[in-house]
């Protein structure tokens, strides 16, 4: 192969138009924003993002990546070898269409206007800009939580278009627990009385209620041996003062990643996504996920994590099962972490040798 010379990290937005969605509503000048990096004329790879990810994987000097330590020159997904293609989701809040964005019938931000979607109306939205970008084939398709249900998503619908699936910490279809976490993070944002309905104003904004469906997601995504390990029931200040102190650290540690996240993510993208998530089921109107699992024929490198609970490895391992029982290629690997859900973005040691190995296979250079 003749690769050309590294390209330096792009960020962008492509337009691809009017998006029919699967509710049968219609978004008009969808845009989705994009990271590009790597080798220009390589094999591609596509990142799909979790809940409150976005497109900045690898990211550049002034901000680094949710993933720069997993795909980068000379690292796990390198790219030295490879082109990495990240969009922000449709219905984000990083530059994709979404709640901020204007609605053309009124000349406003859609807000609380903006219609349901699914995972697959992500998907859809992804490879529509794909295309827009002349990229009409990916070496793989990779992504963790959110991310992972659209890897899969990816393999039902567009079966031809990838060499590779990598679902990391995710499952066929959505669990009831998983769901239950989410109604109540949107219970805590629709309860605040700044949410107005999902009207309000840019100085104005529900952050109590997102704060605290953050700190809901915080304790679903890592294990309780981590949490007890890192806190050790360590005190701030003597229990019992006020209801409102601050006692443990633990305490101390959600409220700062509460309010750290209502300063980058809007209060509706946060509620359009979770219903996103909760309609997740390769299987919806197909028959059974097993029955989805006919369409996919890329090999599929599954991989769970230890103690997570939003989704559960034995679950992946099950899909890989039957994968491999209707005669199609699959591994499934459960990684040893204290993580939980979060391994799949630490502790790259671990399993990033895994996609490598997996890439290298499929794509050789």
């Amino acid at each position: 192969m003749n690769i050309k010379e590294k390209s330096e990290v792009e960020h962008g937005k492509v337009l691809i138009g009017d998006l029919l969605l699967e509710s049968g509503k219609s978004l008009s000048n969808v845009e989705l924003a994009y990271e590009r990096t790597g080798v220009e004329n390589a094999p591609a790879i596509l990142v799909c993002h979790a809940l409150t990810g976005n497109q900045v994987t690898v990211g550049d000097k002034q901000e680094n990546g949710w993933w720069s330590e997993f795909i980068g020159p000379g690292k796990y997904v390198d790219t030295n070898n490879y082109k990495v293609i990240t969009f922000n989701v449709l219905g984000g809040c990083n530059g994709s269409t979404g709640p901020l964005s204007v609605n053309p019938e009124t000349g406003k931000p859609y807000q609380a206007a903006f219609p349901f979607l699914t995972v697959r109306d992500m998907v859809k939205a992804q490879y529509l800009a794909l295309r827009e970008l002349g990229i009409e084939h990916l070496a793989g398709v990779i992504g963790g939580s959110l991310g992972g249900m659209q890897v899969l998503e990816w393999g039902v619908l567009y079966p031809d278009f990838m060499d590779v699936l990598f679902p990391l910490a995710s499952t066929p279809a959505f669990s009831d627990y998983a769901i239950a976490y989410n109604a109540i993070a949107r219970q805590a944002i629709i309860s605040d009385p700044k949410w107005n309905n999902g009207n309000y104003s840019a100085d104005f904004q529900p952050e109590a209620g997102l704060s605290i469906a953050r700190m809901i997601g915080m304790i679903s995504y890592r294990s309780d041996d981590l949490f007890n390990q890192r806190f050790s029931r360590k005190q701030q200040s003597p229990v019992g003062l006020a209801h409102n102190e601050t006692a443990f650290e633990i305490e101390s540690y959600l409220h700062y990643q509460g309010k750290k996240l209502t300063k980058r993510f809007d209060a509706n993208s946060y509620l359009y996504l979770l219903k996103a998530m909760d309609s997740h089921d390769i299987g919806r109107d197909r028959g059974g996920w097993e029955a989805a699992l006919y369409a996919i024929r890329a090999p599929i490198v599954a991989i769970g994590y230890k103690g997570d609970l939003l989704y559960p490895p034995h679950q992946l391992r099950k899909m890989i099962d039957e994968y491999r029982r209707i005669g199609k290629e699959g591994d499934f690997y459960e990684v040893d972490t204290r993580f939980g859900h979060d391994g799949f973005l630490v502790e790259f040691e671990k399993w990033g040798f895994i996609v490598r190995n997996k890439l290298k296979q499929v794509s050789p250079l």
